[in-house]
């Protein structure tokens, strides 16, 4: 990583003069300006705002970089990864990109030109433009949650492949033949994974789903809302609806129940995450666990791993399991049970 040293040198500068570019403490001539900035590009060089901040304090931070602070998931993996690091002696910095890409490039050239110890983050999307800083430095980063299909980088994920298989193999115990998913943004890798488990599950069981039974929404309440209207709008109901996550599939509850619908008599509903609001609502949520504990230490624990390893070339993943927690919401189909 480029040094105070290296920008002066290319610029044909002082060091002082370079820092007093970056801190624009004291007025410099606009060539000398322009040549420390040209240099600045060149190098790469960021700045150690962490090491300025704190004027020679030692302590270790690591950053996490979260789509959306607020949602219930990325407040689990927050409180989980805050407590793992508060165990192994490291402080979080917390950066929130609410799901947009520029804010996540941002801040994660922040954090780097902060030189944090390591980086934990959860993208936006498959669209996420970062790659190419993080091959510019060798802070180590951590993918949690949301990677794709290979990856560079450590990545601590769920299996979610098999997580679609167990909810379609739930409901298809349960005698559902005719069903439906609400999933997450196809721009997000584990929807489309999700969903392929699902449908592959079903088609093995020589059932087609339909793409008219198939809405796409955004882990989100209100598309959970769009979609039981978008089901409701339709001439013939799924008896069964996997959403991708807990979230939606309460939004779903709320909007069926509202409509008159019974749940799970008139159509059963499987949410994603084992959230503890799962157990607040009426019926209780049948649901698939995310091992967001696990997940969140491994992610820790792969930062650390590559702080002690630095030279080591070999990528530390892991694609972890959920299981089906299963409660109130979904039933036999009604014109099944007599």
């Amino acid at each position: 990583m480029a040094s105070l040293y290296d920008v002066a040198k290319l610029a044909g500068v002082s060091i002082s003069t370079v820092s007093r570019v970056i801190h624009n403490t004291v007025p410099v001539d606009k060539g000398t300006r322009r040549r420390v900035e040209d240099a600045i590009k060149k190098t790469n060089y960021r700045p150690n705002l962490l090491a300025q901040g704190l004027r020679g304090k030692s302590r270790n931070f690591i950053g996490l970089v979260v789509p959306e602070i607020s949602h219930n998931t990325f407040a689990r993996f927050i409180d989980f990864v805050e407590q793992a690091t508060r165990e192994t002696g490291f402080e979080l910095l917390l950066r929130n990109t609410n799901e947009n890409p520029e804010l996540e490039e941002q801040f994660i050239d922040k954090l780097i030109r902060l030189h944090v110890s390591g980086v934990i983050f959860v993208r936006v999307s498959d669209q996420s433009r970062i790659f190419r800083m993080l091959n510019e430095t060798d802070i180590p980063f951590v993918v949690i949650d949301r990677a794709l299909k290979k990856e560079d980088i450590p990545t601590i994920v769920l299996d979610n492949y098999a997580a679609g298989r167990i909810a379609a193999e739930h409901l298809h115990s349960l005698g559902h033949t005719e069903v439906g998913c609400i999933t997450g943004s196809y721009d997000i890798f584990l929807s489309r994974e999700r969903l392929r488990g699902f449908t592959d599950y079903f088609l093995e069981q020589n059932i087609v789903i339909s793409h008219s039974n198939i809405f796409e929404g955004d882990f989100k309440f209100a598309s959970g809302n769009q979609a039981a209207r978008y089901f409701l709008s339709r001439q013939h109901m799924p008896t069964a609806i996997w959403s991708q996550n807990d979230l939606m599939a309460i939004g779903a509850i709320k909007e069926f129940t509202n409509a008159g619908l019974s749940i799970p008599k008139d159509l059963s509903i499987i949410g994603m995450d084992d959230l503890e609001v799962c157990n607040m609502i009426t019926p209780s949520l049948t649901s698939i666990s995310q091992p967001f504990e696990e997940m969140a230490r491994k992610s820790v624990e792969a930062i650390i791993n590559a702080i002690d390893n630095p030279k080591t070339t070999q990528q530390q993943s892991s694609s972890l399991h959920s299981k089906l927690i299963i409660r109130d919401s979904t039933a036999s189909p009604y014109n099944k049970e007599g």
